[in-house]
């Protein structure tokens, strides 16, 4: 597999590789925001302040003070560069969150309402070329981003060191698109609220997540959602130095969709070993009939030999499964 440049390798904006610089496939969650093109034009003429509006040019202080600026509107909040202890909660409108330079404005270890550094319950939001670093809290689930109502896009962003990188609520009419971002460092399972993953999404109606990178994972799944339908494409699970962690993929509900072109290598501490990718064991909320698992590659880090499988399947229904290139020892389905 073609495997794409670690987000955590870009530069700002001007100094992207080429691969980069290209139009970003991010579907529109509300008319009238801000392009990505748009955003880079102006980040020249953008406010000297750490938050900037860019609709209207006025910058701000606090993060919190720019979203509430936009309140029920749509709106772009420009981050300069730098390193804050903020965090903010939105309650209405469409907010798009976007570094003026990717890789360089950083949230670090503040959680708002005990949740994340961004919560999100507006219309909707899009999160670009943030980094989110460090977010803990009490019960486990401290996160980079809680997502409690509308839809989500995020492109470039870095979830590192914290308890969970994404998080969210339920919501079968609404969607959620990550591309192009680095999850590192994620997950835990030493709360009494149970396993904290890189991405845990409840019952969302389409999750997508294409060409990112999953890595040293704490504890927990590397990826497990509740959605109906999954597009997981050209993405890496690299296992290699996780410590304590169990599934790459899990969709615990089943799910329907596209599981293709990714690259999963299972590290040696494992707290579960039996499958790279989980359907259904927990519940049977979703059809998986056609779910498709294709041109996958899939082993073990180098010197490791012990028995597991490609797929563990709940659910007994029909899935597709062709061209994937395992590992020797790795069985490719097994129904349980």
């Amino acid at each position: 597999m073609k495997q794409t440049q670690d987000a955590a390798e870009m530069g700002p904006l001007g100094r992207l590789p080429r691969w980069a610089k290209r139009a970003i496939a991010v579907p529109a969650l509300f008319a009238g925001a801000i392009p990505l093109a748009a955003v880079t034009a102006q980040s020249p003429n953008a406010s000297s302040a750490a938050f900037t509006v860019l609709e209207t040019g006025r910058g701000y202080a606090s993060l919190q003070q720019a979203v509430d600026a936009i309140g029920a509107s749509k709106g772009t909040i420009e981050i300069a560069p730098g390193t804050y202890r903020q965090c903010a909660v939105q309650t209405a409108g469409a907010v798009t969150y976007a570094a003026r330079e990717y890789g360089t404005a950083i949230l670090d270890r503040t959680a708002c309402e005990g949740k994340a550094a961004l919560v999100l319950r507006g219309a909707g939001a899009e999160v670009l070329g943030v980094t989110f670093s460090g977010i803990k809290v009490g019960d486990g689930n401290g996160a980079g981003i809680r997502l409690e109502k509308g839809s989500l896009n995020v492109a470039f962003g870095r979830f590192m060191d914290s308890q969970q990188g994404i998080l969210t609520a339920n919501n079968p009419s609404g969607s959620i698109f990550i591309t192009r971002s680095t999850f590192s460092g994620l997950g835990t399972c030493e709360h009494s609220a149970g396993c904290a993953h890189s991405i845990y999404t409840g019952d969302y109606g389409k999750l997508t997540v294409r060409e990112s990178r999953f890595e040293r994972g704490q504890g927990g799944h590397y990826l497990k959602s509740r959605s109906g339908e999954v597009v997981i494409e050209n993405n890496s699970f690299d296992d290699a130095n996780g410590r304590g962690t169990n599934y790459m993929i899990d969709l615990p509900a089943g799910a329907t969709g596209r599981i293709a072109q990714n690259w999963f290598v299972q590290g040696r501490d494992k707290e579960n070993y039996s499958a790279f990718i989980a359907l259904g064991a927990e519940q049977s909320l979703h059809s998986s009939r056609g779910l498709t698992v294709v041109d996958n590659e899939a082993r073990f880090v180098p010197g490791l030999r012990r028995s597991s499988v490609f797929l563990a399947d709940w659910t007994r229904t029909p899935v597709i499964m062709s061209g994937n290139r395992l590992a020797e020892s790795l069985k490719q389905y097994e129904e349980r």
